[in-house]
């Protein structure tokens, strides 16, 4: 698509090279090429001729074969048939669920009677393991070539033969979904994109023409050019970060005192250091957002004041605390209490502290966040005067963590998005009540609210 001048020679080497491909996800890729880019007369008449040479004869089996199949299966024990039961459904290239089909499920030995040899087409020897999901692809790239034949070849006569001979193929591809030759059925996915497709050979229309001939690539070309969009901005914007400034200081970090920091914070220092090597860390410089998001715990009119900004950072929350004592007394053993609710865990147990009168200390709680749920946290704060020997306690405020400050939005390919939506089963309804009658208007709505981001165009 990017390099137009090449595109002749591409599909030259792809046609001659085709019948080598042995990969089921190989083949749908370069048949999709195949029907999207073969333009000439020249081109759409090999395309043709090379899908049919690697299907092979028709048909794909014969009743003799058959009949020789259900001895062979009466009589071989099922021990070589290894099916890997499955109850999540697939996810195909169209976003639509389809059962999964065995293709990819079951291990099963070549059966040699429909297998034939290797000798025999790549498509066919694919197609004859049941994997009908490459049927349906197989279908329609044809139906493509058939209706671009029949812009570029003036002779009817010769745009009849081809269409016949789509037919056949689909027809056949259809008889041999249904019959009991295979260790299982068609999937109905796939049966119905090779039903559309015969459909649309024995009656075409110019709005179907022009969707499947025009629609398609400028579809794909927009998610291109997206695509490379998305890329050239995130260069941009690396270019723009500076790492590091020429006169900042150099940390050595081995030269650094380490008196009274625990084995965590030992660690954590020496992340930061890498991170701050490699500029991982985004320069939060912004003031005004940080008085957004602290906390008030206590009131003003305590004896202790105290109040909390909240870091939340991958898998870790930092509270950094400022305790204040408002009072004209030395505040002995001052300990701040937290415990929490939830998947959150504290990581060390809080210190004791002195506090003269009217001086104020940051104390700083980290807490593990075992999973990506809405938490609380909560404690208190308590501390003894030198004239009582009772211990005082002020109670804090709660600290509400939400689930929306882990999610950033981020970018993933199509196929990572489809393997990841088949593994985790995650589809929950939500129902939503809105006034928003627009389709974009809506969908931007949600993205906001949920700080994530839409993976196409």
């Amino acid at each position: 698509e990017t390099n137009p001048k090449l595109r002749v020679s591409i599909i030259t080497r792809l046609l001659d090279t085709f019948y080598q491909i042995r990969a089921a996800r190989v083949c749908s890729c370069a048949l999709w090429i195949i029907g999207e880019y073969c333009l000439s007369l020249s081109e759409v008449e090999s395309g043709m001729a090379t899908i049919k040479q690697c299907l092979g004869e028709l048909p794909f089996y014969s009743v003799s074969e058959e009949g020789e199949a259900t001895d062979a299966s009466k009589k071989t024990p099922q021990a070589n048939s290894i099916t890997v039961s499955s109850r999540r459904p697939a996810v195909l290239a169209d976003g639509t669920y389809a059962t999964q089909s065995a293709a990819s499920e079951t291990a099963f030995s070549a059966p040699t009677v429909v297998q034939g040899s290797l000798a025999s087409g790549n498509l066919r020897s694919l197609l004859l393991t049941g994997d009908f999901f490459l049927g349906a692809v197989i279908a329609c790239t044809l139906t493509k070539l058939v209706l671009r034949l029949q812009e570029v070849q003036p002779s009817k006569v010769e745009v009849n033969k081809a269409t016949t001979q789509a037919l056949l193929i689909f027809v056949s591809m259809l008889q041999l979904g249904q019959s009991p030759v295979l260790p299982h059925p068609i999937d109905n996915d796939s049966n119905d994109r090779i039903v559309l497709c015969i459909r649309l050979l024995c009656d075409t229309g110019d709005g179907i023409r022009k969707i499947w001939l025009q629609s398609c690539r400028q579809s794909f070309v927009k998610m291109l050019s997206e695509k490379q969009l998305r890329e050239t901005e995130e260069l941009k914007a690396k270019a723009q970060v500076s790492h590091a400034q020429p006169d900042d200081l150099i940390d050595f970090y081995h030269l650094k005192s380490r008196k009274g920091m625990s084995q965590l914070e030992l660690e954590d220092e020496v992340q930061d250091d890498l991170k701050r090597a490699t500029g991982e860390f985004v320069n939060d410089n912004d003031d005004a957002n940080k008085l957004n998001r602290i906390l008030q715990l206590t009131g003003f009119s305590d004896p202790v004041y105290a109040e909390a900004y909240v870091t939340v950072h991958h898998y870790d929350i930092v509270l950094d605390i400022t305790v204040i004592n408002r009072t004209k007394e030395t505040l002995q053993n001052l300990c701040l209490e937290l415990a929490t609710m939830g998947d959150l865990k504290l990581v060390e147990r809080p210190q004791n502290y002195t506090l003269a009168p009217e001086s104020s200390k940051q104390i700083k709680a980290n807490i593990k966040v075992s999973s990506t749920e809405t938490g609380v946290i909560f404690g208190n704060i308590v501390y003894e005067t030198s004239n009582v020997l009772e211990r005082t306690v002020v109670v804090l405020n709660d600290i509400h963590i939400d689930i929306m400050d882990y999610i950033s939005p981020a970018v993933c390919t199509d196929a990572a998005f489809r393997t990841m939506w088949a593994e985790f089963e995650w589809e929950n309804k939500v129902a939503v009540n809105t006034v928003i009658q627009d389709e974009k208007e809506f969908l931007n709505h949600i993205i906001k609210s949920t700080n994530m981001k839409c993976l196409t165009p």
